[in-house]
């Protein structure tokens, strides 16, 4: 064991040329961050879901009843053994075949077996009002930890950190400060804080998102949330924490917006909500597809190289970057694609990424060949007021 963590904590592959983990041990002069730091995340998460149960039942549901949003789930299923089996064990969406003879076998007409189908389908999917629910807690913790986020870096740009700590770094404006004096860089509690509050947050999102509402991108989520507490992980352990606030910070700031959205969505208010989701799309592709990769990716890649120069988890840290510029592309095409919809119906209509959470009607479309049934939504919803793109982070986000 000692020989494998000798291997994981090689100074060469964390730390630049002529730097050791000496180097970076607490001193009465100054804070460096410490690996064992990371140990506290995993409580805190495990506060921060206790915290969550508490917001949802006690802040949340009540806010939405007020806002008349009601916890009544979509309509029941007739109970039948034999669609029942077909359900369970083979299949949700029977072909037209399969209605034929489910037709013939039971005496129903096959309308009949196509509604009770996609009522056993719907009776899988959350109420609106556990949707509000979980949006509301994210978009409570992303006002927070953005607001935070900007006053932290605001206090080191008027030098009310760095004065405690004699050292002057105004990295919010120029980026070359991230790199200066590399990675002798002293910890304030102020950036203890933040990391580890944001650490906390992504880890109970990679244990709570398997009882989420389930989303049809689930892997391209579970993918984000990874790569998001590796790149905080690296960012902290060899002292990146700089540039570090900065992506945190960015990657934070439509996060609010777009769960503000969501809300108003889920309470019916369209107008509200159309003028959020394009106040949300604004932030997210300004921020994430130019000031990305023009400001952040420019001083990991660049800057880093002129000042400090590459060593193996610098190319680790900017790979994890530049995947979460690929995820970034890939939710900006989804929200163009929801705003191209937008101007064509007049309104924000359902998340193109998130069937499940929405009254899909893909889901509610009817196999090839046979008369469509359209039915009423029993969740609050219908098919052109469903439910936006969740971001992550989303990061994210």
């Amino acid at each position: 064991m000692a020989g494998i963590l000798a291997w994981f904590w090689n100074e060469r592959f964390w730390l630049p040329h002529n730097v050791t983990w000496a180097d970076l041990k607490n001193t009465e002069e100054a804070t460096f961050p410490q690996a064992e730091d990371l140990y506290l995340a995993f409580p805190l998460a495990f506060c921060m879901l206790m915290v969550r149960l508490i917001f949802e039942r006690f802040v949340a549901k009540p806010c939405a009843i007020a806002l008349n949003i009601q916890a009544n789930g979509p309509q029941i299923a007739q109970p039948n053994a034999i669609l029942e089996k077909v359900f369970t064990a083979i299949t949700k969406h029977p072909d037209e075949k399969r209605l034929e003879g489910l037709s013939k076998q039971l005496d129903w007409d096959v309308r009949s077996i196509q509604r009770w189908f996609r009522q056993r389908r719907n009776q899988e999917k959350p109420s609106t009002l556990k949707r509000f629910c979980e949006s509301m807690w994210k978009f409570s913790y992303g006002l927070y930890i953005f607001t935070y986020g900007i006053r932290y870096l605001k206090k080191v740009l008027k030098g009310t950190i760095c004065q405690t700590f004699e050292n002057r770094t105004p990295w919010l404006w120029n980026t070359k400060h991230c790199w200066y004096n590399y990675p002798y860089q002293p910890l304030t509690p102020d950036l203890h804080y933040y990391y580890i509050l944001e650490l906390s947050f992504y880890w109970s999102l990679m244990f709570s998102q398997f009882t989420d509402i389930k989303r049809k991108d689930f892997g391209v989520m579970f993918l984000h949330h990874l790569v998001a507490i590796l790149l905080i992980t690296f960012s902290y352990v060899n002292n990146m924490a700089r540039v570090g606030t900065l992506i945190l910070c960015l990657h934070d700031s439509a996060d609010a917006l777009l769960e503000a959205a969501k809300m108003a969505n889920y309470a019916k208010f369209q107008k509200i909500c159309d003028l959020l989701f394009v106040m949300f799309a604004m932030v997210f592709i300004t921020t994430r597809l130019g000031v990305f990769p023009l400001w952040v990716l420019n001083t990991t890649l660049f800057e880093s190289w002129e000042i400090v120069g590459p060593y193996p988890s610098w190319w680790v840290f900017n790979l994890l970057l530049l995947v979460i510029q690929g995820l970034n592309c890939f939710w900006s095409y989804l929200i163009v694609k929801i705003a191209c919809k937008a101007i064509s119906k007049g309104k924000v209509s359902k998340d193109d990424r998130s069937d499940i959470e929405s009254s899909s009607d893909e889901e509610d479309s009817e196999p090839p060949g046979k008369n469509s049934h359209t039915a009423t939504t029993t969740n609050g919803t219908s098919g052109t007021n469903g439910y936006l793109l969740t971001g992550s982070c989303a990061m994210d986000d």
